[in-house]
C-alpha cells in the first residue's frame, strides 16, 4: 500500500531544510522556491464518436537560471498544479545535480488516458502542444516523456511544433531513434540506477558479488536495473509489478525475467519465483531495496517494518520525508530520488546535444558519458554527507540548491 503525499509540502520542507543548512538569505529562498511561469489550458477533443470532451492541462517552468526549463510531460487523472508545481522543482534540482545546464518544468493532462483510442490520443497530444506553444522552444522549454506518455507521444509533438516552426527535433526529448532519439536513452534511467547502488555499496564497504536486491515496479525504471544489477553480480529476490509479486529467495535469472517482463509487460506467468505482495516485498531483509514504482510507498505505517540496508529511490518521492529521516535514525541509507534517477534527464540532455549538433553518437558514448555523470554527482553527494554528517537527501539537495543559487546570484536580479 502507498500513502497519499502532498509531494508540494514535501517538496518545500525539503528545500526549506537544505535552504537552512546553507544559509540562504530568506529573500533569497523565497525566490527560489516560486515557480517562474504557470501556465493552464483547455485541451478540447473530439472523440473518435463525435462527441466533445474538455480536459485541463499545464505546464509549470520552475526556473532557469542555469538553463532551458527541462521536464517530461504526464498523462494522468490525478494530474493537477500542484503536482506538477513540485515537480517542476524537483527537476530544477535534479538537472542541478548532475550539473547538466537545465532547468526544471513539468506539464501533464488530468486525464486517464486507458479509455481512450490512440486516434484519440494523438488529436489530445497535438491540441495540448499547440496550447502550450508560446512557451516551449528548443532554447527556452524542452518537454519529454513521463507517465503514460512515451516515444510516440513524442513523435505527434515534434511533429506539431514542425508545422508551426519549421522541423526542429531538438524541441523535445525521448524521442524514436528514427526521429533524432538517442541510443541508450530507453534504459538510461534503470542503467543510472545500477551505477547508484554499484556506488552506494563501494562507499560503504558492501561487496556486490551476492548481494541481495528487491525491487518494487518491474516496469521500464525498475527492469533495466534489475537486468544491470544482475550483470553487477547481484542477486535479485524479489520483484513485482502492477500485477503483483514474486519472491525468488536463491536469485531470479535476471535475463530471462528482464526478457520476459519486456515482452509481456508483465512478471506473471515467468516461470519462476512464488506469490509476494508489495508490502511483503518492501519488508524483506536485503542489501538493497529498490522502491521503482509509486510514491508514498514507504511511510510511518510500515517505516519500522523496513529491514534492508539501503533504500535507493528510482521512483519519484517512494519514501515520505518523516520516514527517510526515521530510516537514517535507525542506519537505513535512503539515496534520494533526484540523485537515483536522474539518469533519465542526464540521456535526454545527450540527445538534445545530439539534435543541436544534428551527430548521432555511439550507444556506448553515451554510455561512458551517464557514468561519468551519475559517478561525479554521487561522489559530491557522499563527500558533503560525511563533511556536514547529514543525510544523503539533505546533501543532494544542498549541493543542487547552492549551483541554481550561484547561477541565481550571477545572472543579476
Amino acid at each position: 500500500m502507498s500513502v497519499k503525499v502532498n509531494n508540494l509540502k514535501s517538496c518545500i520542507d525539503q528545500f526549506d531544510r537544505a535552504a537552512e543548512l546553507l544559509g540562504l538569505d530568506e529573500n533569497l529562498k523565497t525566490s527560489l522556491k516560486m515557480p517562474d511561469r504557470e501556465l493552464s489550458v483547455e485541451v478540447p477533443l473530439r472523440k473518435d464518436d463525435g462527441t466533445i470532451e474538455s480536459f485541463q492541462g499545464f505546464r509549470v517552468q520552475h526556473n532557469n537560471s542555469r538553463g532551458p526549463f527541462k521536464g517530461g510531460i504526464r498523462y494522468h487523472h490525478e494530474v493537477d498544479l500542484d503536482e506538477v508545481r513540485s515537480l517542476a522543482a524537483l527537476m530544477t534540482w535534479k538537472t542541478a545535480l548532475v550539473d547538466i545546464p537545465y532547468g526544471g518544468g513539468k506539464g501533464g493532462i488530468a486525464i486517464d488516458p486507458s479509455g481512450y483510442s490512440e486516434r484519440e490520443l494523438e488529436r489530445l497530444s497535438r491540441r495540448f502542444f499547440r496550447g502550450i506553444d508560446p512557451v516551449i522552444g528548443p532554447n527556452k522549454d524542452i518537454p519529454a516523456p513521463d507517465v503514460n506518455t512515451n516515444a510516440q507521444v513524442m513523435a505527434w509533438f515534434m511533429d506539431e511544433y514542425g508545422q508551426l516552426h519549421g522541423h526542429t527535433p531538438g524541441i523535445v526529448t525521448g524521442k524514436p531513434i528514427d526521429l533524432g532519439g538517442s541510443l541508450g536513452r530507453e534504459a538510461a534511467t534503470g542503467k543510472g540506477t545500477a551505477i547508484t547502488v554499484r556506488e552506494t555499496a563501494s562507499k560503504f564497504g558492501v561487496d556486490l558479488e551476492g548481494a541481495t536486491v528487491a525491487i518494487q515496479g518491474f516496469g521500464n525504471v525498475g527492469s533495466y536495473a534489475g537486468k544491470f544489477l544482475g550483470e553487477m553480480g547481484c542477486k535479485l529476490i524479489a520483484a513485482s509489478d502492477v500485477h503483483g509479486g514474486l519472491h525468488e529467495p536463491d536469485g531470479f535469472d535476471t535475463k530471462a525475467l528482464f526478457d520476459y517482463a519486456y515482452e509481456n509487460r508483465m512478471i506473471k506467468g515467468c516461470g519462476q519465483g512464488k506469490a509476494i505482495t508489495n508490502e511483503e516485498l518492501l519488508a524483506l531483509k536485503v542489501d538493497f531495496l529498490i522502491p521503482a514504482a509509486l510514491g508514498g510507498v514507504i511511510h510511518k505505517m510500515n517505516v519500522n517494518d523496513i529491514k534492508c540496508k539501503f533504500v535507493i529511490e528510482a521512483a519519484n518521492s517512494p519514501t515520505t520525508p518523516p520516514a527517510s529521516e526515521e530510516l537514517f535514525q535507525k542506519g537505513i541509507h535512503v539515496v534520494p530520488d533526484i540523485l537515483t534517477n536522474a539518469g533519465g534527464v542526464t540521456v535526454s540532455y545527450f540527445e538534445w546535444v545530439q539534435n543541436l549538433q544534428q551527430f548521432r553518437w555511439e550507444e556506448d558514448e553515451v554510455n561512458e558519458k551517464l557514468e561519468r555523470k551519475m559517478v561525479k554527482a554521487f561522489q559530491e553527494v557522499a563527500s558533503l554527507s560525511d563533511e556536514k554528517k547529514i543525510s544523503l537527501r539533505s546533501a543532494a539537495y544542498m549541493v543542487a540548491i547552492d549551483r541554481v543559487a550561484q547561477a541565481f546570484l550571477l545572472r543579476g536580479v
